[in-house]
């Protein structure tokens, strides 16, 4: 079971890297951030489905948009200046909410 969640949590590591990569290839014109696109969404969702053989598929998704969104803001904030508002934070704290529930009640 632990490994199960080592590997969602890699995809969803790898889901992140794809997404800022996105944000730096300026619309697919960049071939370097492209690459990384293409490799960390191609590793993300290698590993999201071997997660899927041992994890169910609604706990699995539930989680990996849920931290997925999380990531993505927290890096948007740091490496590309964007600002988090209260509503923002509140959606935060939220998915936080619900990611913990659906994981304790599995």
């Amino acid at each position: 079971m632990l490994a199960a969640y080592l590997l969602l949590l890699a995809a969803i590591v790898s889901e992140v890297f794809g997404s800022s990569m996105l944000k730096l290839s300026e619309g697919f014109k960049r071939i370097g951030p492209v690459a990384g696109v293409i490799g960390g969404y191609g590793i993300a969702f290698y590993l999201l489905s071997l997660t899927l053989q041992s994890l169910p598929l609604g706990l699995v998704y539930a989680t990996w948009s849920g931290l997925g969104t999380i990531l993505t803001v927290f890096i948007g904030v740091l490496f590309f200046k964007d600002r988090l508002n209260k509503k923002a934070i509140m959606g935060i704290v939220l998915l936080v909410a619900g990611l913990v529930l659906m994981n304790v009640s599995k």
